[in-house]
């Protein structure tokens, strides 16, 4: 997810050359059954929200109404079939969120997700954009009438694996160094970086990825979603690319919630969202 006016900008930058590609160890075993988050048939298990007609309006707190929860959604958030198999799509066209109803805390998830064809306003000629949004909790639409609050996996061309506060109220701490070659705040991910907090609504409101993992376009991608208590791990086709910890809602610990997915202006398929109960984190070297 994007925000304020300087989301106009495209953040496709390419990463800075840093001194070699993160590596994960330790990869925690399942400590439980499986849980496959779609069903590959319907989305009985998701609830489905829309922001504003005009996503132009997202950020200016318009003196309008949001969609909100209505059938319209259908034309938004539905399965489809995509390379022979069943796959959730996500048109992009009206931003919104599609939330799973479960609530989950100490997990492995993983998904998969390729980019389609459709671009739109206000977004059309910008880096093809959409979000994995996790520990997600309170009012649908509260954050800019679109969103849940939650802490962003962000899955934006250039930018996958960035974290994003979604919320006012959501902070969430890492280490990063300077990088002027990103947009404000300038903030990338590095395990060595100073420990720096990013908090939405502010200044700093997003830590960029420490590297650039994504396959060409039209290629299938897996992230994977490592969150143990307040802390989570992110990585992109099996490389790590960002660590938080200290995640918080209102400055209280947040350590639960469900798993959100955006709309937000790009044709987006996603498959096999599994979800497996871990009790460590892998590391990070």
């Amino acid at each position: 997810m994007l925000k304020t006016l300087a989301f106009t900008l495209t953040l496709a930058i390419a990463a800075p050359a840093l001194a070699s590609p993160l590596t994960l160890t330790d990869v925690p075993k399942a400590a439980g059954p499986k849980v496959s988050l779609f069903n590959g048939k319907d989305l009985k298990d998701w609830s489905a929200w829309l922001g504003y007609a005009d996503p132009a309006l997202t950020y200016k707190r318009p003196p309008v109404a949001p969609i909100g929860a209505t059938a319209q959604s259908a034309e938004i958030f539905k399965v489809v079939q995509e390379d022979g198999r069943s796959a959730l799509y996500v048109n992009g066209k009206i931003w919104g969120s599609l939330v799973h109803k479960g609530d989950f805390k100490d997990y492995h998830l993983r998904l998969q997700y390729k980019w389609g064809k459709g671009r739109w306003a206000p977004r059309e000629t910008q880096a093809p954009n959409n979000g994995l949004l996790y520990h997600s909790h309170g009012a649908p639409g509260v954050v800019w009438g679109t969103w849940s609050q939650a802490v962003e996996f962000e899955i934006m061309t250039g930018s996958i694996g960035m974290v994003v506060p979604v919320g006012e109220a959501i902070s969430v701490v890492t280490n990063a160094i300077d990088d002027p070659s990103l947009i404000k705040p300038n903030l990338r991910y590095a395990p060595t970086g100073r420990v720096v907090t990013a908090k939405g609504g502010t200044a700093d409101w997003n830590v960029e990825a420490y590297s650039d993992a994504e396959k060409p376009a039209g290629e299938w991608n897996t992230l994977d979603l490592y969150v143990l208590g307040d802390r989570a791990v992110h990585v992109v086709n099996g490389v790590p690319v960002l660590e938080v910890r200290d995640l918080k809602a209102g400055g209280q610990p947040l350590t639960h919630g469900a798993i959100q997915l955006q709309s937000e202006g790009t044709e987006t398929f996603f498959r096999e969202i599994v979800l497996e109960p871990i009790t460590a984190l892998p590391k990070v070297k």
